[in-house]
Protein backbone atom coordinates (compact mmCIF):
# COMPACT_ATOMS: atom_id res chain seq x y z
CA UNK A 1 0.00 0.00 0.00
CA UNK A 2 2.94 2.50 0.79
CA UNK A 3 4.03 1.80 -2.61
CA UNK A 4 0.76 1.81 -4.36
CA UNK A 5 0.42 5.80 -2.03
CA UNK A 6 3.94 6.52 -3.72
CA UNK A 7 2.95 5.33 -7.35
CA UNK A 8 -0.13 7.50 -7.28
CA UNK A 9 1.94 10.71 -6.03
CA UNK A 10 -0.20 13.95 -6.29
CA UNK A 11 -3.17 12.31 -7.88
CA UNK A 12 -3.41 9.72 -4.66
CA UNK A 13 -7.25 10.51 -3.40
CA UNK A 14 -6.08 9.65 0.11
CA UNK A 15 -3.82 8.01 2.30
CA UNK A 16 -3.78 4.05 3.20
CA UNK A 17 -4.23 2.80 6.86
CA UNK A 18 -4.63 0.10 8.65
CA UNK A 19 -8.12 -0.71 10.53
CA UNK A 20 -8.97 -2.11 13.68
CA UNK A 21 -12.39 -5.31 13.39
CA UNK A 22 -14.06 -2.37 14.86
CA UNK A 23 -12.97 0.25 12.32
CA UNK A 24 -13.71 -2.36 9.36
CA UNK A 25 -16.90 -3.50 10.93
CA UNK A 26 -17.72 0.95 11.36
CA UNK A 27 -17.06 1.18 7.26
CA UNK A 28 -18.61 -2.10 6.24
CA UNK A 29 -20.82 -3.06 8.64
CA UNK A 30 -22.39 -5.68 6.34
CA UNK A 31 -19.43 -7.72 6.09
CA UNK A 32 -19.00 -11.10 7.92
CA UNK A 33 -17.85 -11.07 11.17
CA UNK A 34 -16.40 -14.72 11.38
CA UNK A 35 -12.56 -14.85 11.13
CA UNK A 36 -12.33 -10.73 10.65
CA UNK A 37 -9.38 -9.41 12.29
CA UNK A 38 -9.40 -5.97 10.88
CA UNK A 39 -8.53 -4.40 7.20
CA UNK A 40 -6.81 -2.03 4.66
CA UNK A 41 -8.47 0.60 3.26
CA UNK A 42 -6.80 2.68 0.30
CA UNK A 43 -8.35 4.65 -2.29
CA UNK A 44 -9.42 4.15 -5.87
CA UNK A 45 -11.28 6.09 -8.73
CA UNK A 46 -14.90 5.32 -10.05
CA UNK A 47 -16.56 6.28 -12.92
CA UNK A 48 -19.12 5.61 -14.89
CA UNK A 49 -17.80 4.24 -18.06
CA UNK A 50 -20.86 4.78 -21.01
CA UNK A 51 -21.49 8.35 -19.35
CA UNK A 52 -18.13 9.22 -20.03
CA UNK A 53 -17.89 7.40 -23.41
CA UNK A 54 -20.75 10.22 -23.78
CA UNK A 55 -18.81 13.25 -22.87
CA UNK A 56 -16.03 12.18 -25.02
CA UNK A 57 -17.88 12.07 -28.03
CA UNK A 58 -19.31 15.61 -27.24
CA UNK A 59 -15.82 16.60 -26.54
CA UNK A 60 -14.68 15.37 -29.76
CA UNK A 61 -17.70 17.32 -31.50
CA UNK A 62 -16.61 20.66 -29.50
CA UNK A 63 -13.30 20.23 -30.83
CA UNK A 64 -14.04 19.84 -34.46
CA UNK A 65 -14.83 16.26 -35.02
CA UNK A 66 -17.65 15.09 -37.30
CA UNK A 67 -19.64 12.24 -35.63
CA UNK A 68 -21.49 9.35 -36.82
CA UNK A 69 -24.00 7.41 -35.44
CA UNK A 70 -25.63 3.56 -36.14
CA UNK A 71 -23.26 3.89 -39.80
CA UNK A 72 -21.43 0.41 -40.25
CA UNK A 73 -18.23 -0.22 -41.96
CA UNK A 74 -18.88 -2.68 -44.71
CA UNK A 75 -15.55 -2.86 -46.63
CA UNK A 76 -12.45 -0.84 -46.52
CA UNK A 77 -11.45 1.41 -50.22
CA UNK A 78 -8.03 0.74 -50.89
CA UNK A 79 -5.37 2.40 -53.82
CA UNK A 80 -4.02 0.24 -57.11
CA UNK A 81 -0.68 -0.22 -54.54
CA UNK A 82 -2.65 -1.75 -51.57
CA UNK A 83 -2.95 1.59 -49.41
CA UNK A 84 -6.10 2.26 -47.52
CA UNK A 85 -7.77 5.20 -48.63
CA UNK A 86 -11.31 5.21 -46.55
CA UNK A 87 -13.82 2.76 -45.90
CA UNK A 88 -17.52 2.11 -47.92
CA UNK A 89 -19.79 2.29 -44.99
CA UNK A 90 -23.98 1.69 -44.58
CA UNK A 91 -26.57 4.25 -42.35
CA UNK A 92 -27.99 1.68 -40.74
CA UNK A 93 -31.71 3.82 -39.97
CA UNK A 94 -31.97 5.03 -43.54
CA UNK A 95 -29.96 1.88 -45.64
CA UNK A 96 -27.82 4.81 -47.68
CA UNK A 97 -24.25 3.55 -48.51
CA UNK A 98 -21.19 6.05 -49.13
CA UNK A 99 -17.51 6.34 -49.16
CA UNK A 100 -15.55 7.91 -46.30
CA UNK A 101 -12.29 9.27 -47.71
CA UNK A 102 -9.28 9.84 -45.81
CA UNK A 103 -5.65 10.12 -45.04
CA UNK A 104 -5.09 7.64 -42.12
CA UNK A 105 -7.88 4.84 -41.20
CA UNK A 106 -7.35 3.94 -37.24
CA UNK A 107 -9.17 0.93 -35.93
CA UNK A 108 -9.86 1.28 -32.91
CA UNK A 109 -12.88 -1.29 -32.20
CA UNK A 110 -12.33 -3.47 -29.33
CA UNK A 111 -12.80 -7.14 -29.27
CA UNK A 112 -13.68 -6.56 -32.56
CA UNK A 113 -10.63 -5.63 -34.15
CA UNK A 114 -9.55 -8.48 -35.75
CA UNK A 115 -12.71 -8.06 -38.02
CA UNK A 116 -11.68 -4.74 -38.93
CA UNK A 117 -7.67 -6.21 -39.56
CA UNK A 118 -9.48 -9.53 -41.81
CA UNK A 119 -10.74 -6.74 -43.60
CA UNK A 120 -7.47 -4.74 -44.86
CA UNK A 121 -6.03 -8.23 -44.99
CA UNK A 122 -7.84 -11.34 -44.81
CA UNK A 123 -4.66 -13.70 -44.31
CA UNK A 124 -4.45 -11.44 -40.86
CA UNK A 125 -3.61 -13.28 -37.77
CA UNK A 126 -5.47 -12.65 -34.56
CA UNK A 127 -3.65 -10.04 -31.99
CA UNK A 128 -7.20 -10.44 -29.70
CA UNK A 129 -8.01 -12.80 -26.91
CA UNK A 130 -11.32 -12.06 -26.02
CA UNK A 131 -12.40 -12.42 -21.79
CA UNK A 132 -15.73 -11.84 -20.66
CA UNK A 133 -16.01 -10.89 -17.90
CA UNK A 134 -19.72 -10.47 -15.43
CA UNK A 135 -21.21 -7.92 -12.84
CA UNK A 136 -24.47 -8.68 -10.92
CA UNK A 137 -26.10 -6.54 -9.25
CA UNK A 138 -27.68 -6.09 -6.00
CA UNK A 139 -30.05 -3.71 -3.88
CA UNK A 140 -28.09 -1.21 -2.26
CA UNK A 141 -28.83 -2.97 1.06
CA UNK A 142 -26.29 -5.53 0.70
CA UNK A 143 -23.08 -3.00 1.49
CA UNK A 144 -24.96 -0.04 3.08
CA UNK A 145 -21.79 2.02 2.86
CA UNK A 146 -19.74 4.27 0.41
CA UNK A 147 -16.92 1.57 0.94
CA UNK A 148 -16.32 -1.02 -1.28
CA UNK A 149 -14.87 -4.34 -0.66
CA UNK A 150 -11.71 -5.91 -2.46
CA UNK A 151 -10.86 -9.67 -1.65
CA UNK A 152 -7.85 -10.24 -3.53
CA UNK A 153 -7.26 -13.94 -3.97
CA UNK A 154 -10.49 -15.72 -5.29
CA UNK A 155 -10.48 -19.61 -6.29
CA UNK A 156 -9.57 -18.18 -10.06
CA UNK A 157 -6.67 -16.02 -8.99
CA UNK A 158 -9.04 -12.61 -10.24
CA UNK A 159 -9.38 -10.03 -7.46
CA UNK A 160 -13.40 -9.58 -6.74
CA UNK A 161 -14.98 -6.65 -5.66
CA UNK A 162 -18.50 -5.59 -4.25
CA UNK A 163 -18.77 -1.89 -5.19
CA UNK A 164 -21.61 0.66 -4.47
CA UNK A 165 -22.83 2.18 -7.78
CA UNK A 166 -25.81 4.35 -8.77
CA UNK A 167 -27.44 3.38 -5.11
CA UNK A 168 -26.64 0.08 -5.76
CA UNK A 169 -24.26 -2.81 -5.43
CA UNK A 170 -22.07 -4.20 -7.97
CA UNK A 171 -20.09 -7.28 -7.82
CA UNK A 172 -17.55 -9.24 -10.17
CA UNK A 173 -16.14 -9.89 -12.18
CA UNK A 174 -14.58 -12.61 -13.80
CA UNK A 175 -12.69 -13.94 -16.50
CA UNK A 176 -13.41 -16.24 -18.71
CA UNK A 177 -11.81 -17.16 -22.25
CA UNK A 178 -14.14 -16.90 -25.14
CA UNK A 179 -13.94 -17.99 -28.84
CA UNK A 180 -14.92 -14.32 -30.26
CA UNK A 181 -16.69 -11.86 -29.38
CA UNK A 182 -20.48 -10.55 -29.81
CA UNK A 183 -22.34 -7.44 -29.60
CA UNK A 184 -25.10 -8.73 -26.54
CA UNK A 185 -22.95 -11.55 -25.00
CA UNK A 186 -24.95 -13.46 -22.31
CA UNK A 187 -23.39 -14.51 -19.05
CA UNK A 188 -22.33 -18.03 -18.14
CA UNK A 189 -24.09 -20.07 -15.29
CA UNK A 190 -20.47 -21.03 -13.95
CA UNK A 191 -19.76 -17.74 -13.83
CA UNK A 192 -23.07 -16.36 -12.07
CA UNK A 193 -22.20 -19.21 -9.34
CA UNK A 194 -18.91 -18.09 -8.90
CA UNK A 195 -19.56 -14.48 -8.04
CA UNK A 196 -22.93 -15.43 -5.77
CA UNK A 197 -20.63 -18.29 -4.09
CA UNK A 198 -17.60 -15.87 -3.44
CA UNK A 199 -19.40 -12.97 -2.07
CA UNK A 200 -21.40 -15.44 0.07
CA UNK A 201 -18.14 -16.02 1.87
CA UNK A 202 -17.83 -12.18 2.51
CA UNK A 203 -20.85 -10.67 2.95
CA UNK A 204 -23.21 -10.94 6.14
CA UNK A 205 -26.15 -11.57 4.01
CA UNK A 206 -25.41 -14.32 1.18
CA UNK A 207 -26.88 -12.79 -1.92
CA UNK A 208 -28.99 -15.16 -3.68
CA UNK A 209 -30.30 -15.15 -7.83
CA UNK A 210 -33.49 -14.03 -6.41
CA UNK A 211 -31.27 -10.55 -5.14
CA UNK A 212 -29.91 -10.15 -8.34
CA UNK A 213 -31.27 -6.82 -10.02
CA UNK A 214 -29.12 -6.66 -13.18
CA UNK A 215 -26.43 -9.24 -15.04
CA UNK A 216 -24.45 -7.34 -17.32
CA UNK A 217 -21.59 -9.06 -19.70
CA UNK A 218 -18.55 -7.23 -20.43
CA UNK A 219 -15.97 -8.18 -23.25
CA UNK A 220 -11.47 -7.51 -22.66
CA UNK A 221 -9.77 -7.17 -25.65
CA UNK A 222 -6.43 -8.63 -24.77
CA UNK A 223 -3.78 -8.82 -26.85
CA UNK A 224 -2.25 -11.96 -27.97
CA UNK A 225 0.89 -13.48 -25.87
CA UNK A 226 2.06 -16.59 -27.19
CA UNK A 227 -0.12 -19.77 -26.80
CA UNK A 228 -1.21 -19.26 -22.95
CA UNK A 229 -5.08 -19.84 -22.60
CA UNK A 230 -5.45 -18.10 -19.10
CA UNK A 231 -6.81 -14.31 -19.72
CA UNK A 232 -5.94 -13.50 -16.24
CA UNK A 233 -2.44 -13.53 -16.99
CA UNK A 234 -2.25 -11.32 -19.93
CA UNK A 235 -1.07 -7.96 -20.05
CA UNK A 236 -3.67 -5.63 -20.26
CA UNK A 237 -0.97 -2.87 -21.58
CA UNK A 238 -2.12 -1.40 -25.39
CA UNK A 239 -0.85 -1.70 -28.08
CA UNK A 240 -0.19 -0.30 -30.77
CA UNK A 241 -0.32 -1.76 -34.67
CA UNK A 242 0.47 -0.60 -38.45
CA UNK A 243 -0.28 -2.79 -40.94
CA UNK A 244 1.09 -3.40 -44.75
CA UNK A 245 -1.63 -1.63 -45.94
CA UNK A 246 -1.84 1.43 -43.47
CA UNK A 247 -4.40 0.84 -41.06
CA UNK A 248 -3.65 1.55 -37.62
CA UNK A 249 -4.48 -0.82 -35.01
CA UNK A 250 -5.14 0.68 -31.21
CA UNK A 251 -6.65 -1.88 -28.65
CA UNK A 252 -5.78 -3.28 -25.33
CA UNK A 253 -5.24 -1.28 -22.87
CA UNK A 254 -7.69 0.08 -20.25
CA UNK A 255 -10.02 3.17 -19.38
CA UNK A 256 -7.25 4.44 -16.77
CA UNK A 257 -4.83 4.78 -19.66
CA UNK A 258 -6.88 5.64 -22.77
CA UNK A 259 -5.54 9.48 -23.10
CA UNK A 260 -2.15 8.16 -23.23
CA UNK A 261 -3.68 5.51 -25.97
CA UNK A 262 -4.72 7.71 -27.51
CA UNK A 263 -1.93 10.88 -27.78
CA UNK A 264 0.07 7.25 -28.86
CA UNK A 265 -2.39 6.94 -31.80
CA UNK A 266 -3.12 10.45 -32.87
CA UNK A 267 0.70 11.05 -33.18
CA UNK A 268 1.22 8.24 -35.03
CA UNK A 269 -1.36 9.07 -37.46
CA UNK A 270 -0.67 12.77 -37.32
CA UNK A 271 3.14 11.54 -38.74
CA UNK A 272 1.50 9.15 -41.42
CA UNK A 273 -0.94 11.64 -43.26
CA UNK A 274 2.35 14.49 -42.74
CA UNK A 275 0.21 16.88 -40.60
CA UNK A 276 1.61 20.06 -39.64
CA UNK A 277 3.27 19.08 -36.06
CA UNK A 278 1.32 20.55 -32.86
CA UNK A 279 1.48 19.68 -29.02
CA UNK A 280 -1.10 17.48 -28.18
CA UNK A 281 -3.24 19.18 -25.41
CA UNK A 282 -4.82 16.12 -23.94
CA UNK A 283 -2.77 16.62 -20.11
CA UNK A 284 -5.01 19.84 -19.77
CA UNK A 285 -8.18 19.44 -21.68
CA UNK A 286 -11.44 18.99 -19.60
CA UNK A 287 -13.94 16.46 -21.37
CA UNK A 288 -17.40 18.27 -22.00
CA UNK A 289 -19.47 17.53 -18.54
CA UNK A 290 -16.57 18.88 -16.12
CA UNK A 291 -17.91 20.73 -13.51
CA UNK A 292 -16.08 21.20 -9.71
CA UNK A 293 -19.15 20.83 -7.66
CA UNK A 294 -20.96 18.29 -9.77
CA UNK A 295 -21.99 16.23 -6.34
CA UNK A 296 -24.66 19.22 -5.66
CA UNK A 297 -26.37 17.97 -8.86
CA UNK A 298 -27.52 14.99 -7.16
CA UNK A 299 -29.31 12.68 -9.12
CA UNK A 300 -28.02 14.61 -12.51
CA UNK A 301 -24.29 14.76 -11.15
CA UNK A 302 -23.03 12.39 -13.98
CA UNK A 303 -23.99 15.04 -16.39
CA UNK A 304 -21.92 17.70 -14.79
CA UNK A 305 -22.24 21.13 -16.30
CA UNK A 306 -25.07 20.06 -18.50
CA UNK A 307 -27.66 19.15 -14.97
CA UNK A 308 -29.09 22.79 -15.10
CA UNK A 309 -30.27 22.46 -18.53
CA UNK A 310 -31.90 19.54 -17.57
CA UNK A 311 -33.12 20.46 -14.58
CA UNK A 312 -34.54 23.72 -16.49
CA UNK A 313 -36.08 20.86 -18.54
CA UNK A 314 -37.94 19.60 -15.65
CA UNK A 315 -39.22 23.04 -14.19
CA UNK A 316 -40.47 23.54 -18.26
CA UNK A 317 -43.06 20.52 -18.34
CA UNK A 318 -44.44 19.35 -15.47
CA UNK A 319 -44.35 15.81 -17.73
CA UNK A 320 -40.75 15.94 -18.10
CA UNK A 321 -39.96 15.99 -14.21
CA UNK A 322 -41.96 12.72 -14.03
CA UNK A 323 -39.47 9.71 -13.00
CA UNK A 324 -40.14 7.05 -15.12
CA UNK A 325 -40.24 4.13 -12.69
CA UNK A 326 -39.99 3.88 -8.54
CA UNK A 327 -37.36 2.22 -8.14
CA UNK A 328 -35.10 4.16 -10.39
CA UNK A 329 -34.09 8.26 -9.86
CA UNK A 330 -34.27 8.26 -14.08
CA UNK A 331 -36.95 11.06 -15.40
CA UNK A 332 -38.60 12.29 -19.21
CA UNK A 333 -36.44 14.93 -19.06
CA UNK A 334 -33.31 13.01 -19.67
CA UNK A 335 -34.99 10.81 -22.48
CA UNK A 336 -35.65 14.19 -24.20
CA UNK A 337 -32.03 15.55 -23.03
CA UNK A 338 -30.55 12.08 -24.71
CA UNK A 339 -32.64 12.61 -27.92
CA UNK A 340 -31.92 16.02 -28.62
CA UNK A 341 -28.38 16.36 -27.43
CA UNK A 342 -26.43 12.57 -27.14
CA UNK A 343 -27.89 11.35 -30.53
CA UNK A 344 -29.69 8.93 -29.14
CA UNK A 345 -31.66 6.63 -31.48
CA UNK A 346 -32.80 3.64 -29.84
CA UNK A 347 -34.66 2.57 -26.83
CA UNK A 348 -30.97 0.94 -26.26
CA UNK A 349 -29.37 4.10 -26.29
CA UNK A 350 -31.33 5.73 -23.60
CA UNK A 351 -32.22 3.07 -20.78
CA UNK A 352 -28.59 1.29 -21.26
CA UNK A 353 -26.24 4.15 -22.11
CA UNK A 354 -27.66 7.79 -21.60
CA UNK A 355 -29.50 6.40 -19.31
CA UNK A 356 -27.90 3.16 -17.18
CA UNK A 357 -31.66 1.52 -16.39
CA UNK A 358 -30.75 -2.08 -18.08
CA UNK A 359 -27.61 -2.02 -16.02
CA UNK A 360 -29.19 -1.06 -12.80
CA UNK A 361 -32.49 -2.92 -12.67
CA UNK A 362 -33.67 -4.48 -15.96
CA UNK A 363 -36.99 -5.65 -14.95
CA UNK A 364 -37.54 -1.73 -14.19
CA UNK A 365 -35.72 -0.75 -17.43
CA UNK A 366 -38.49 -3.08 -19.15
CA UNK A 367 -41.35 -1.14 -17.14
CA UNK A 368 -39.79 1.96 -18.62
CA UNK A 369 -39.72 0.84 -22.07
CA UNK A 370 -43.33 2.31 -23.33
CA UNK A 371 -43.06 5.18 -21.83
CA UNK A 372 -39.79 5.76 -22.89
CA UNK A 373 -40.44 4.91 -26.22
CA UNK A 374 -43.30 7.07 -26.54
CA UNK A 375 -41.22 10.26 -25.43
CA UNK A 376 -37.95 8.97 -28.02
CA UNK A 377 -40.77 8.63 -30.92
CA UNK A 378 -42.32 12.21 -30.23
CA UNK A 379 -38.85 13.59 -30.16
CA UNK A 380 -37.28 12.20 -33.50
CA UNK A 381 -40.46 11.91 -35.10
CA UNK A 382 -41.34 8.14 -35.19
CA UNK A 383 -44.54 6.25 -35.60
CA UNK A 384 -46.30 4.01 -33.63
CA UNK A 385 -45.07 1.21 -35.43
CA UNK A 386 -41.48 2.24 -34.88
CA UNK A 387 -42.07 2.20 -31.15
CA UNK A 388 -43.54 -1.40 -30.66
CA UNK A 389 -40.61 -2.37 -32.67
CA UNK A 390 -38.33 -0.83 -30.24
CA UNK A 391 -39.90 -1.98 -27.47
CA UNK A 392 -39.74 -5.67 -29.02
CA UNK A 393 -35.90 -4.98 -29.93
CA UNK A 394 -35.16 -3.50 -26.08
CA UNK A 395 -36.86 -6.36 -24.64
CA UNK A 396 -35.01 -8.97 -26.77
CA UNK A 397 -31.46 -7.50 -25.37
CA UNK A 398 -33.08 -6.57 -21.57
CA UNK A 399 -34.09 -10.29 -21.21
CA UNK A 400 -30.22 -11.00 -21.27
CA UNK A 401 -29.90 -8.96 -18.20
CA UNK A 402 -32.64 -10.40 -15.76
CA UNK A 403 -32.05 -12.81 -13.28
CA UNK A 404 -34.09 -14.48 -11.11
CA UNK A 405 -34.59 -18.15 -9.46
CA UNK A 406 -33.30 -20.73 -10.06
CA UNK A 407 -31.25 -21.39 -13.59
CA UNK A 408 -33.70 -23.10 -16.26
Amino acid sequence: MKVYNLLAGKYGFGPSSILSRAETLERLPTIKTDGLRGGIVYYDGQFDDARLLINLAETASEQGATLVNYVRVERLLKSANGELTGAAVIDLESGSQFEIHAEVVINATGAFTDNIRRMADTQAKPMIAPSQGIHLVFPGKFLSSDHAIMVPHTSDGRVMFAIPWHGHTVVGTTDTPIECATLDPLPFEEEIDFILETSARYLNQAPTRADVLSVFVGIRPLVKAGDGGNTAALSRDHALRIEDSGLITITGGKWTTYRHMAEDCVNQAATMAKLEERLCVTRTLNIHGYHQNADKFQDLAVYGVDAPAIESLQRSDPAFAEVLDSELPYTVAEIVWAARHEMARTLDDVLARRTRALFLNAKAALRMAPRAAAVLAKELGRDAAWQQQQIADFTRIANGYVLGGKPS
